[in-house]
């Protein structure tokens, strides 16, 4: 009885993550070997991982990552420049508190949005605020915006995120309002915020790619500042992941190979 009043009480205050660890601790024989004080702190350190986990979940949520990607997921087997050096440093998000930014660049298929997915993935673990935009979209919402008298919102709201992702960046030629919305966003996460741009267009390309020679200085100077480099070369991963034999095909390779 005493046990379900308590239960009724840790409800009454929201302590679900002690809810359920009470209750298969309490089912547990080996609990009774605990003294109060760590059997009570057990309890405590289950309700913060229920609470992180349900952080962490609502993080990734609003980051809309368009892949379901980490870094222990990028593979480094495929010759395309990519450092796991850096990528381990990167992936400790302490770039992000600082207020850095990670510019990758490469061609199609060579996995740019998989390594920014897999680092916004990181941050959010981290406990950063983390969303996900493709260059295209991001425009599309800002110009939205305007019309409906939202647009310094708009811009607020999208500075006040830890890490923003903007994906596939010149993958055609802005216009004006797109340049200047662009020289708006990345002015107002100036060393305010973690900003990772992917792009199929060369980062020494970026300043004459923008257009206007002047909003391309600004950009680029916010852009490059203090900033992260990742430069990939190779052929699609897309085209390798295809073309490599599948599991079942590649024991019965084996198998032909035993019997000639």
């Amino acid at each position: 009885m005493l046990n379900q009043q308590t239960i009724s009480i840790l409800h009454s205050l929201k302590l679900y993550g002690m809810v359920e660890s009470l209750e298969k601790r309490l089912a547990d024989p080996k609990q009774a070997s605990l003294s109060h004080a760590e059997f009570v702190g057990l309890l405590v350190q289950d309700e913060k991982t229920h609470r992180d986990n349900l952080r962490l979940r609502r993080l990734l949520k609003k980051a809309r990552l368009r892949q379901q990607a980490a870094p222990e997921d990028i593979d480094y087997r495929a010759s395309r420049g990519l450092s796991r050096q850096v990528l381990l440093e990167l992936s400790s998000s302490r770039w992000v508190g600082a207020h850095r930014n990670v510019l990758i660049s490469g061609p199609t298929g060579v996995g740019k949005t998989f390594i920014a997915c897999a680092l916004g993935n990181a941050a959010a673990r981290s406990g950063y605020t983390v969303l996900y935009m493709r260059a295209p979209r991001l425009f599309e919402t800002l110009q939205q915006s305007r019309g409906d008298g939202s647009y310094l919102k708009a811009l607020a709201r999208l500075s006040r995120v830890q890490l923003l992702i903007i994906d596939d960046l010149l993958l055609t030629p802005l216009s004006e309002w797109e340049r200047r919305d662009l020289l708006e966003l990345v002015e107002d996460r100036y060393q305010l915020g973690a900003t990772i741009v992917t792009s199929q267009c060369p980062i020494g390309d970026w300043h004459p790619n923008i257009g206007d020679p002047t909003l391309a200085d600004a950009i680029c100077d916010r852009l490059l500042h203090n900033t992260y480099r990742i430069e990939l070369s190779g052929d699609s991963m897309r085209t390798r992941h295809s073309s490599a034999p599948k599991d079942e095909e590649k024991e019965a390779l084996a198998d032909d190979d035993k019997m000639s």
